[in-house]
């Protein structure tokens, strides 16, 4: 019996029992519990070994998530591949990594280091930085500079510091008279450097100018300019600090110039992409960079194989291969993907394993609907009730046969810190499925509603009597419904991905065999 199929990825909504700190709970959210109440469903796994991540410590992300769900398999995924190339000192044996080291003491120049500071494991992991620093201190390298970026979303909020102590007493460690290796600028993720999807270059020129150039408010250290940029404004948390360079009496102690190495070493792709464009394209042309200095730059990975971007890399990404759309192109199935701009790679790159073109242009149809320049609390519905009214047109439209979308809002307004916001997005959200189920039903689609990670269900918890805010992703379940009581599904432990073969089989298909098994009870 074949089927039509709507997914609904609710970015950042994972299951917790408590009601303190829990958006999703406090929301009410009628409609989303009516159909767990009534329907098949289930909670799946989300985050560490069951998305590819080194162990169930790590939280899920929406990369992995994403890859997991639309190729049916486990992957080794960001962190564990950099652990395992370092572990194993293979990532050392590169080429990159050699002409790197030699460019740095060919030219008696400088080798930097640009990334998140964190050992959130979403998009970097500080012991990667700390182990290759090591390595470069062990091949006598003389000269070092860290241009710092600041969590706070996969981290604490105001966790900054514990990271730049930690390095700087690793520096000390590493220094001696005949090696300078320092802080050379930093700030909050969310102003400078890390934008992705290019909805705001601002944000890498600011970035560009900061670490490059060795442009704006100059500091002592970096530990000064975040203590004074919180005195400043005690609700400033690291995400959104101001950006800093650091300078002594000759000026800035750490511009990037001619000769010198420089290595990202976040491994996650999303908001890596724009920034190495800037430092590595001759023809980049988003802004002025003013001065372009001739520099050897690599990745930590390949951040988009399509595009070559960068075009040196440490660690080759996972091949991904037979992923769902594959196996849907060999049977014509007619597919859609849609999301505001903030989650539209995920439904679209991250969902094809990692590919930026289509597998088929006459199958496959994207919408991406342009996401708002803003602190995305000032406007928790996002783009919510855009995305449900143009998937309810293509439903009625019957030509797709399956439609997956992602309303990014548990996400994105979870990880501004702010609950009320939070808790309002809930609300759209539950309106919007509320919506997209009547439809469903008028059109003889199947909705299935699953998440990829959870945020807003543990935005803070009560530590000696004190809300503590909590801004990263969580290790909770996420929901599985299939708003069809034609359907069962089998007691036993899944994750995202079993949920692809699950997906085909209902919509008539056999499963590829590489796949993890269907939730499907027979």
């Amino acid at each position: 019996m074949k089927n039509k199929v709507l997914l609904v990825v609710m970015d950042g909504v994972g299951k917790r029992n408590e009601l303190e700190g829990n958006a999703v709970k406090e929301a009410g959210m009628r409609n989303l519990n009516s159909f767990i109440d009534k329907y098949p469903s289930i909670y799946i796994k989300a985050h560490g070994e069951a998305v590819g991540l080194p162990s169930d410590e790590d939280m899920g992300n929406s990369e992995v998530g994403h890859n997991a769900l639309g190729c049916g398999q486990i992957f080794s995924q960001g962190a564990k591949r950099v652990n395992e190339s370092i572990d194993d000192g293979s990532i050392f044996e590169t080429d990159t990594f050699k002409k790197m080291i030699s460019n740095v003491k060919e030219n008696d120049s400088t080798f930097h280091f640009l990334g998140l500071l964190s050992d959130g494991n979403v998009h970097s992991n500080i012991n990667h930085l700390f182990k290759i620093l090591n390595k470069v201190r062990e091949l006598d390298i003389k000269k070092v500079r860290i241009h710092i970026l600041l969590d706070g979303r996969d981290t604490p909020p105001t966790s900054a510091l514990i990271y730049v102590n930690q390095l700087e007493e690793l520096l000390e460690k590493l220094n001696d008279k005949n090696h300078d290796y320092r802080i050379a600028s930093g700030g909050g993720r969310m102003i400078i450097t890390m934008d992705r999807y290019e909805s705001n270059w601002n944000m890498v020129k600011l970035g560009y100018e900061t670490h490059v150039l060795g442009e704006g408010r100059a500091f002592k250290s970096a530990k000064d300019a975040i203590e004074t940029y919180r005195n400043e404004d005690p609700k400033v948390i690291d995400q959104n600090v101001p950006p800093f360079v650091i300078a002594d009496e000759n000026g800035p102690i750490g511009k990037i110039v001619d000769n010198d190495s420089v290595l990202l070493f976040n491994f996650r792709g999303d908001r890596a992409l724009e920034i190495s464009q800037a430092l590595d394209k001759k023809d980049f042309n988003k802004f002025d960079r003013k001065y372009y200095p001739n520099i050897y730059y690599a990745g930590m990975l390949e951040y988009d194989s399509d595009k070559k971007i960068p075009s040196h890399y440490l660690v080759t990404p996972p091949d991904i291969s037979n992923t769902l759309t594959e196996e849907l192109n060999k049977y014509n199935i007619h597919e859609l993907a849609v999301s505001e701009t903030q989650k539209f790679g995920h439904v679209t790159y991250f969902w094809n394993g990692n590919r930026l073109d289509k597998f088929d242009e006459n199958l496959e149809d994207y919408i991406e609907i342009p996401s708002d320049i803003i602190s995305f609390d000032k406007k928790p519905a996002m783009k919510a009730r855009e995305i449900t009214d143009e998937v309810i047109k293509k439903i009625k439209s019957n030509k797709y046969e399956f439609i997956r979308l992602n309303f990014p809002n548990g996400d994105m307004v979870g990880h501004t810190g702010n609950f009320e916001a939070t808790v309002e997005s809930m609300k759209v959200i539950d309106e919007c499925l509320g919506k997209l189920y009547d439809s469903s039903i008028e059109n003889n689609y199947v909705l299935i509603i699953t998440a990829d990670h959870g945020n807003a269900e543990e935005m803070y918890n009560i530590k000696e009597g004190k809300k503590v805010v909590k801004t990263s992703h969580t290790l909770n379940p996420v929901p599985f419904i299939i708003c069809d009581e034609r359907f069962k599904l089998k007691d036993g432990s899944f994750g995202l991905s079993n949920v692809a073969a699950t997906i085909i089989e209902i919509l008539g298909y056999e499963k590829n065999p590489k796949w993890n098994e269907s939730m499907l009870d027979k």
